[in-house]
């Protein structure tokens, strides 16, 4: 009788432990490798499970927002309970820093929404983006580029091109420098006003001499001046690239002193922000400075891939 007792009292313990929503959940959640019973009657193991929701965070869809047209979607994060459990176990108490983390994705991507263009980033990813369309301005982008490599961080340019067919060797300097190209039409015509055979001309040309100079691919379109209608968009998203504007201004082409071109982005960056600039006087030597006060305000700068991207970043 003794036996079929404990034997009992076991099953029911088991049962308890799979049918306990916040036991199984994680359990499923960690499928990797079944945790031994043991580990689950630890008092430290209970308190990982207890206190895991506090820190979760959803993931956010995609979505079509009536200013911003389209945001990106941002990865939401479970707690990993096997290896924050790993992490603790030699001091066997809860700690919120040795905390382990899987990132879970959205339902909805950027690429299950209907053409739209992108004026910036999910507003809760901490990371902003530099956008530097180049059409001229050549005196200037090593400077840019010896900053930029100053501060470790890669950022886009978006490459007229006909400037690249003129400045092959420019490009490929910035595509070796870790940067990213995109597409800024062959001309820089007003986009707006093109059919949509013609802006494909635009696209498909400027891809082209793009590739044959750096051996880079762009799924990035900037249209010069911002200038576009939905035609233009949809003529880029045929191309299977996704149509790029900006969310702060430098309006560097207005020769701006740096400290005044700094207050500009300053007073309007946040999370997700694109920050449009070009290869000018003012923006080289503002650059530095710019970058630095980015940093302290715990915003990480990147390419618009990594911007658009729906991996987390954590502050």
């Amino acid at each position: 009788m003794k036996k079929i007792s404990i034997i009992m009292v076991i099953c029911l313990a088991g049962w308890i432990a799979v049918s306990n929503p916040f036991v199984n959940k994680y359990l499923t959640f960690t499928n990797k490798s079944v945790l031994p019973a043991a580990k689950e009657s630890d008092p430290l193991y209970q308190s990982i499970i207890k206190n895991a929701p506090t820190y979760e965070l959803p993931p956010k869809d995609a979505t079509i927002d009536k200013v911003w047209k389209a945001i990106p979607g941002y990865n939401g994060r479970e707690v990993d309970i096997a290896s924050s459990y790993k992490n603790m176990k030699n001091k066997g108490v809860f700690d919120e820093e040795k905390l382990v983390f899987n990132q879970t994705k959205p339902k909805v991507h950027l690429k299950d929404l209907p053409p739209n263009p992108i004026y910036k980033g999910h507003p809760d990813k901490p990371m902003v983006s530099f956008i530097i369309n180049v059409a001229w301005g050549n005196e200037y982008l090593s400077q840019m580029l010896a900053t930029l490599k100053k501060h470790n961080i890669s950022v886009s340019f978006f490459l007229e091109g006909n400037w690249v067919k003129k400045n092959p060797d420019l490009a490929k300097m910035i595509v070796s420098s870790g940067h990213e190209v995109g597409n800024h039409s062959y001309s820089h015509p007003d986009m707006k006003q093109l059919t949509a055979e013609r802006a494909r001309e635009q696209i498909v040309k400027t891809n082209e001499i793009i590739e044959a100079a750096t051996g880079k691919k762009c799924v990035w379109f900037a249209p010069p001046s911002g200038s576009y209608r939905d035609e233009t968009v949809k003529v880029a998203d045929e191309l299977n690239m996704l149509t790029v504007m900006w969310t702060v201004d430098t309006v560097d082409w207005r020769k701006p002193s740096p400290d005044a071109l700094i207050a500009r982005v300053m007073s309007k960056i946040d999370n997700g922000s694109m920050v449009l600039m070009h290869p000018t006087e003012s923006t080289a030597k503002s650059l530095d400075r710019l970058i630095t006060q980015i940093k302290q305000k715990n915003l990480k700068i990147g390419t618009v891939s990594e911007l658009m991207s729906e991996q987390r970043v954590e502050q």
